[in-house]
């Protein structure tokens, strides 16, 4: 992945939105004091307070956009996001990533303080940040979470999971979106990751519901 094109990708996105000029002023203000002053403080407060600069509008994502995103990420999508989503994943982007322990350990206290908006942007931008092996359970702590948003994040039109999860967690991740009557046609991997352990898994699942006179959730039987 090319984080350079794909940051700046989605900064001429965020600058091709309507009346943007105002919010990218602020973005390029405040990337140029974090790079030549990188602190800690500086970058939690820029991520939290991105929403009151740029606004929470829905996304006009157009299509040589979104060729553009697959290009420098493959799989990765913005579509359906709100522009501070996508102004906080870009942010996310400005961090060094030259030093893994300090760049893992800057974006973990972000996820443990997240309230909610902030934790979709965060599972969002999974894909994209430095040193993706790290954030294997971090993306499990998602599945288990029971915010349906934050579930969607992490589960829905994100590569993610397929990329790194082991059997066991694309598994979890599978039988949770079955139960929280995920759409799990948006489910990047979903044919690729079949398994003989899901499958069964699955089957188990199916036979509860029949037994207790209810209907299997849509596409259930393609995995079993």
């Amino acid at each position: 992945m090319n984080s350079l094109q794909l940051s700046q990708t989605l900064f001429y996105l965020i600058e091709q939105q309507p009346d943007s000029a105002a919010a990218v002023n602020y973005l390029r203000q405040q990337v140029d004091a974090f790079h030549t002053s990188p602190q800690k403080s500086a970058f939690y407060r820029v991520f939290t307070a991105l929403p009151r600069f740029v606004g929470k509008q829905p996304l006009t994502v157009p299509a040589d956009m979104a060729f553009a995103l697959q290009q420098a990420r493959p799989g990765f999508t913005v579509s359906g996001w709100t522009r501070d989503r996508l102004a906080r994943v870009w942010w996310l982007l400005q961090l060094p990533a030259d030093e893994q322990s300090t760049y893992v350990s800057t974006i973990t206290e972000l996820f443990k303080a997240g309230e909610l908006n902030e934790l979709v942007a965060l599972y969002s931008a999974l894909p994209v940040l430095a040193y993706p092996e790290a954030w294997r359970f971090q993306a499990t702590e998602g599945i288990r979470n029971n915010i349906a948003d934050v579930q969607s994040a992490i589960m829905l039109h994100n590569p993610y999971p397929a990329d790194y999860l082991d059997e066991a967690a694309w598994n979890q991740l599978i039988l949770k979106a079955f139960f929280t009557d995920k759409d799990v046609t948006q489910i990047i991997g979903l044919n690729e990751r079949k398994n003989a352990r899901l499958a069964q898994t699955l089957a188990d699942y199916a036979a509860e519901r029949r037994a207790a006179g209810r209907s299997l959730p849509p596409h259930i039987e393609r995995l079993m």
